[in-house]
């Protein structure tokens, strides 16, 4: 039996040994995704349990081979956590297997109480009201009977989990005492010597060691159960931050395609009356093109398909304007058409050449598509030479995008969204000298992981692009 100041020193290594494996097991993928399934299979339970069981069996064979490191023996504790979180499966065979080192030396009765503790503390955790009374289960029994007064008194109830939870962590580690009491070789107990080497009524000194061991208990269990939920929420963000950023995207890719549609249609009606057969063809392109729209759920295509995209779109103003007053440069880096880009990002850029370079030109204009890789990256300009800008213009929009309306501010945002600080979008232009807006794109190795990435990612994900180049 160890003096009480040995073995306070030993309590408060516990609480550290209990705090650096629980975070070190959080640090895995295959932990977390096993610790905080929703519903396990009865292999998920069991590969919990090893988890869980191996480094604390390891610190129980280290006590009783070495003879020291006694604060590494946490396997009461993490039966019983094992038993919380993964069911009486992973309770009691956590149990189990964190005994064995001890029972093979011949602490024998350390086996069924561990797994009596897995199996009890599994047991409570199906009759849990709600799943997050598990995690938000507090050490300090204050607080907890403050909280359950807080919720009964609008709907009284006998029951609660937190404090039969903690009175069964209570209630065993006394068993384990009175184990040690009458069978002390069958059982490793930290006991305090003032308690039970006095008499029947101890010391003053015993009795707060004593209840010192009994807190650090609850405190190792509560410790344990604080650092798992932490990460738990951590996940929970990281998952609606994901979602937030598909819907957003969605919201985005949504406001491309009406405003799209309303100016092509408005192009087509202009030709309804007098050029039907003209207005037909141009019914069946704009058809071609919303049927690629709606078949297609990629967030990012070739910039292949995507010129051939704008192909079709620019088909159309043709139509509009005339061959003799709109036409189509191509100079595109064979080598840059396999690259992925978002899909429907070049349309807008045409489109506002179209609107607000060439539109207001008597004489029309032309438009010049330009492609190429520098520097591991991806180079697209849309360039006209339509009236141009002037410095006022420029200035007035934010970020400096000019006079582009809602399709230049989405394309905007889009990149912003989708490579945060990675990707630049310029814009050259002056009155009377045409337009170019250059997109610099970084190659994306796997764009489809994209929002997997984005999840995955705590950081914005402009900033782990910059870290991958």
């Amino acid at each position: 039996m160890l003096e009480p100041r040995l073995i306070l020193v030993n309590l408060l290594i516990k609480l550290g040994v209990a705090a650096a494996v629980s975070s070190a097991l959080v640090r895995s993928k295959e932990f977390k995704s096993l610790l905080f399934l929703e519903q396990r299979e009865t292999r998920h339970k069991i590969y919990l349990a090893l988890w869980m069981a191996i480094p604390i069996a390891l610190g129980v064979w280290i006590r009783v081979s070495v003879k020291s490191f006694l604060a590494g023996d946490l396997s009461l504790e993490t039966a019983l956590l094992l038993g919380v979180v993964g069911g009486r499966l992973s309770g009691g065979l956590g149990g189990a297997l964190m005994s064995l080192p001890a029972a093979w030396h011949g602490e024998w009765a350390i086996l069924p109480l561990n797994v009596l503790a897995g199996i009890i503390a599994g047991q409570l955790r199906r009759v849990a009201p709600e799943q997050e009374d598990i995690w938000s289960f507090s050490p300090f029994i204050d607080l907890t009977l403050y909280r359950m007064i807080r919720r009964n008194l609008p709907r009284p109830r006998v029951f609660d989990w937190q404090i039969a939870f903690f009175a069964t962590i209570v209630g065993l580690r006394f068993l384990q005492t009175e184990i040690w009491r009458f069978w002390p070789n069958s059982i490793f107990s930290l006991e305090s010597p003032g308690l039970w080497m006095n008499g029947a009524g101890g010391t003053l000194n015993g009795y707060l060691v004593e209840s010192a061991i009994y807190l650090t208990v609850v405190m190792v269990v509560g410790t344990e159960l604080k650092i798992f939920n932490s990460v738990r929420i951590q996940i929970k963000l990281e998952e609606q931050e994901r979602l937030l950023l598909q819907a957003r995207m969605v919201a985005l890719q949504n406001q491309i395609n009406p405003h799209f549609l309303f100016n092509t249609l408005n192009s087509i009606s202009s030709l309804v009356r007098f050029d039907p057969d003209t207005a037909r063809d141009m019914i069946l392109k704009l058809a071609a093109i919303l049927r690629r729209l709606l078949h297609s759920a990629d967030s990012f295509v070739p910039l292949r398909e995507e010129v051939e995209f704008i192909d079709n779109f620019l088909d159309i103003e043709v139509v509009r304007f005339g061959r003799d007053k709109l036409k189509v440069v191509k100079d595109l880096d064979p080598a840059s058409l396999a690259v992925m880009i978002p899909s429907m990002l070049l349309q807008p850029l045409v489109e506002n050449c179209i609107k607000h370079g060439l539109a207001p030109k008597v004489e029309g204009g032309s438009i010049t598509l330009r492609s190429r890789l520098i520097k591991s990256r991806l180079v697209v300009e849309v360039e006209d030479d339509g009236i141009g800008m002037g410095a006022a213009q420029l200035l007035e929009q934010p970020d400096g995008l000019g006079g582009g309306g809602i399709g230049m501010a989405n394309v905007a945002e889009r990149l912003k969204v989708l490579y945060g600080d990675a990707a630049k979008m310029m814009i050259e232009s002056g009155e009377g000298g045409g337009t170019l807006i250059r997109l610099r794109l970084p190659i994306l190795p796997n764009p489809e992981e994209l929002m997997t990435t984005m999840a995955s990612a705590p950081a914005p994900f402009g900033k782990s692009l910059r870290k991958a180049e």
